[in-house]
Formats: C-alpha cells, sequence, structure tokens
C-alpha cells in the first residue's frame, strides 16, 4: 500500500515536472517569437515604404510634408482590429529617412530627429553597408518597456544605397499579445494538469478509498466484531477482493462455529449428564421416599438445566450465524418488551419477584428483528428474576433519545462480582443464581450482547444506585 502510494507520488511529481519544464520553454519562447513575427511584419513594410519613395528620393528630397501628412493621418485613423483576443485602435509603426551620410532627413514622430547623425546606429550603419540593418534600444536606458524596434531598407541599390528609410515600432505595442499567449499556455497547462492531476485523484480514491474500508473490515473482523460488507463502489478489483474476503470469512466462521461448538457443548453437557446418571444409578437400590423425591428432584433440574442449555444454544447459533439483519423491520420495542414480560411471568411467580413495567407512553420504534430483540429481552428478564431475592421487584423502563431507545431492567440482586466485570459476557461464564444456587447456562448475556451488536446497538451491565445490577440495552431508533 505504501509502494503504491509512493509510486503515484512520484508518478505526480514526473508529471508535475515535465509540465513545469515545458510550460517554462513555452513561455520563454513566447516574447522573442512574437518580436520575430513582428520583425517580420516590419521588414517588409520598411522596404515597400522605401520603394515608394525611392524615384523622389534620388530625383533630389523627398517630398517631406506629403509623407509627414499621411503618417499623422495614419495615426490619427481609429480602427477595431481584432486580432484574436486583442483589439488594435491605431497605428503604432513611424519611420525616418536618412541619407547616405546617415544624416535624419524626414521623421514621422515631429521631425524630432531632423538633423541628426544616425550613422553609428545599428540599423542604418548595416544597411549602408550592404547589409540587413535591425536594432531595437530603450529611450530610457532604465526602462525596459521603453524597447523600440528599429528595422531598415535600403533606398536605391541595395549593395549601395542612396538612402535608408527605417521603420519603427515600440515593443509595448504587441505586448498584449505575448500576455494573451501566456495566459493561453498557462490555461492549456493549468487545464491539462489539472486534468492528470484528477484523474490521479480518481484513481487514488478508486483504490485506497475501498481498500482502507476492506482493511477496516478485516480488522473488526479480527477483533471479533460483526461489520457488515463494506459498500465500496463499483470497482471489478476491489469488489472481487471484497467478496472474497466476505467468503474467507464465512468458510473460516462456519468451521471454527461447529469446532468451537462441539467442544464446548460437550464440556458443559458432561456435568448435567454425569448428574443424572448417577442419580438414575442410585434410584436402583433401596432408600427412603425422601431421599428418593430429592434424587428424582435433580433429575428434573438437569434434565431442564440441559434442555435450557439446548435452546440458548439454538438462539445463540441462530444469531451468531449471522453477519447482518435479513429482514430488518420497523418494530415497536414496547410491545417485544411486554410479550417478554408475559414469557418471563411463570418463572417470576415462581421465585416471587414482581415485574415492574414503568409505561412512559413514548414511541419506541427501532429496526430490527422482533425474534431476536424478543430473545434478548426475554434473557435480561430471567436474568434479573434469576439473581433476585424473594419479594424484590424487577423494574423495567424506555427511555428515548436523540439516537436510540433504551431499555433498562433494574434488580435488586447481589450484583456483579468486580472479579466477573471483565467475563460477564463471555460464552459459558455464568455465577450462580442467587435463590436456587446453581449456574446458569452461562449463554443468556452472551446471546443479548450478540443480538444488540446486530441491530448496531449495545447492553451495558452496571451497579445500580442501592445495590443490585441495573441492565441498559440500547439500540437505534428507527
Amino acid at each position: 500500500m505504501r509502494f503504491t502510494r509512493v509510486t503515484l507520488f512520484f508518478i505526480a511529481f514526473i508529471i508535475t515536472l515535465g509540465f513545469y519544464q515545458l510550460a517554462r520553454h513555452f513561455l520563454a519562447e513566447v516574447e522573442p517569437q512574437t518580436f520575430q513575427a513582428t520583425e517580420e511584419m516590419m521588414v517588409d513594410t520598411a522596404n515597400l515604404l522605401a520603394e515608394l519613395v525611392e524615384e523622389d528620393f534620388l530625383d533630389g528630397t523627398p517630398d517631406s510634408e506629403q509623407l509627414a501628412r499621411a503618417f499623422d493621418d495614419a495615426h490619427k485613423r481609429r480602427m477595431k482590429a481584432r486580432i484574436f483576443d486583442h483589439l488594435k485602435t491605431s497605428v503604432g509603426i513611424h519611420a525616418y529617412i536618412t541619407d547616405a551620410n546617415g544624416i535624419v532627413l524626414f521623421d514621422s514622430e515631429g521631425g524630432r530627429r531632423k538633423g541628426q547623425d544616425l550613422r553609428a546606429k545599428l540599423d542604418v550603419n548595416s544597411t549602408l553597408a550592404g547589409r540587413y540593418g535591425a536594432r531595437s534600444s530603450r529611450e530610457n536606458p532604465k526602462d525596459s518597456t521603453t524597447s523600440v524596434l528599429y528595422v531598415a531598407a535600403p533606398i536605391g541599390d541595395p549593395a549601395k544605397p542612396a538612402g535608408v528609410l527605417t521603420v519603427f515600432k515600440p515593443q509595448l505595442d504587441v505586448m498584449p499579445l505575448v500576455r494573451e499567449r501566456r495566459r493561453i499556455i498557462y490555461t492549456a497547462c493549468g487545464l491539462i494538469g489539472g486534468g492528470i492531476a484528477f484523474l490521479i485523484g480518481v484513481v487514488f480514491l478508486w483504490l485506497f478509498h475501498p481498500i482502507g474500508k476492506i482493511t477496516e473490515y478485516a480488522r473488526a473482523i479480527e477483533r471479533g466484531e460483526r461489520p457488515a460488507k463494506p459498500r465500496i463502489g463499483i470497482g471489478r478489483e476491489v469488489n472481487t477482493l471484497a467478496h472474497a474476503l466476505d467468503s474467507m470469512r464465512d468458510s473460516l466462521e462456519d468451521r471454527n462455529y461447529v469446532e468451537r461448538y462441539i467442544q464446548t457443548l460437550t464440556h458443559e453437557m458432561k456435568s448435567p449428564l454425569a448428574a443424572i446418571r448417577g442419580a438414575a444409578e442410585l434410584l436402583d437400590e433401596d432408600m427412603p421416599v425422601e431421599t428418593r423425591r430429592r434424587f428424582i428432584g435433580n433429575i428434573r433440574a438437569e434434565t431442564a438445566r440441559t434442555e435450557r442449555l439446548i435452546n440458548r444454544l439454538l438462539e445463540l447459533s441462530a444469531i451468531e450465524s449471522r453477519t447482518r439483519l435479513e429482514h430488518a423491520e420497523d418494530i415497536d420495542l414496547g410491545d417485544i418488551v411486554a410479550r417478554a414480560i408475559d414469557q418471563a411471568r411463570p418463572l417470576a411467580e415462581i421465585a416471587d419477584v414482581p415485574l415492574l413495567a414503568e409505561d412512559g407512553g413514548i414511541p419506541a420504534k427501532v429496526r430490527g428483528d422482533a425474534f431476536i430483540l424478543r430473545a434478548a429481552v426475554t434473557n435480561l428478564l430471567e436474568n434479573a428474576i434469576d439473581f433476585s431475592p424473594k419479594g424484590s421487584p424487577v423494574r423495567i423502563s424506555l427511555q428515548r433519545t436523540e439516537e436510540t431507545v433504551d431499555l433498562t431492567i433494574r434488580d435488586h440482586g447481589p450484583g456483579i462480582p468486580d472479579y466477573a466485570r471483565e467475563r460477564i459476557f463471555d460464552r459459558f461464564y455464568s455465577l450462580r443464581h442467587h435463590n436456587t444456587r446453581r449456574k446458569g447456562t452461562g449463554l443468556g448475556l452472551t446471546l443479548v450482547k450478540e443480538a444488540a451488536e446486530l441491530h448496531g446497538g449495545a447492553i451495558e451491565l452496571s451497579p445500580a444506585d442501592g445495590g443490585g445490577t441495573l441492565a441498559r440495552l440500547s439500540l437505534p431508533h428507527a
């Protein structure tokens, strides 16, 4: 599991690093490529203008007024040229003309360069030397945003020009295009990278979230709990794993269940069978009537204990073999308690233990199996009766909280000894009854605990105020 997570982490890291390098490369190329495209356009413009002024220039001097008027009118024009997402509204190109000595004869920017010697400038110098001339210079050496791109074309013979026509354009004019291309790159990389991250996250959740549920399911089984098979989505692989684990659990539980109950049933049946056989052998001998009645009473008591043990085992096995409630329905726990009281009343009358039910008049709807719940409540009542002194009542009441319906049964018996608290719900662990001094089957509280957990509830036994034991069965309400 950890190796796979580390692998996914490194895959995500490598993909992220790759996208970073790719985006960095594209972003680094955006500005130069845009300026190259602009320069290519300016080369055409410079040569076209040079061809237009060549005839006048060779005849004497160019018609400066006509050129100035043309540039002024062009710069006054307002346009709405939508270049992809960039809106161009005015002409941004200018030009100047120099003679063969590099002296400026015409400048479209109000003539501010006219008369200057630009022979040392790269665009003029290279063109007069018969080479391609271009340069990029800052109007303010300390401000990169004032860069201007200059592209020159020869007037007349390219090998020995009579003059130079240079067109120039502020680089700031094309920066909106640069920013737009950068935005497109950021958006594309973000969408692709986000899509890959989303897919990795989906794969992670697809695999590890269900596996985490299956792991917790296995650990709950290991702790002896009875969890329902987790819902893990529609992934074929994880569902196959979950089904296999659930089938393995059922197989192991069935095998261990049979072995455990054969062993425990054999062990528990030895004592009553030995008592019955011993009493039966003694009945063949001559003995006083009272002694014979005592032995017959022992046989009846041990037979009843054996029958009770078998019935409890059957009830417990019916519950323990289930991993979930297959036919759950909304039932009234108050009705279940009333029927359990009716079933336990004969035993209470024999033991002279009054059953006092407090009717709170509250809705006590729970979702579950009526048969299992009645068996659980009946066992709690019989347990309270068995450990109650004669004449002391057993009080039964129902309360409702925000999340649960609580059944409390309080007896006035000796309570649970400290040494028995940790084992009171263990299978076949029992204490001697208060009245008969005989041990119980040790299955009643185990059955109650199994029934409570099967319904998503809990059972708690605690010392009651004033002596006795308080049993609290909590079930989630419907």
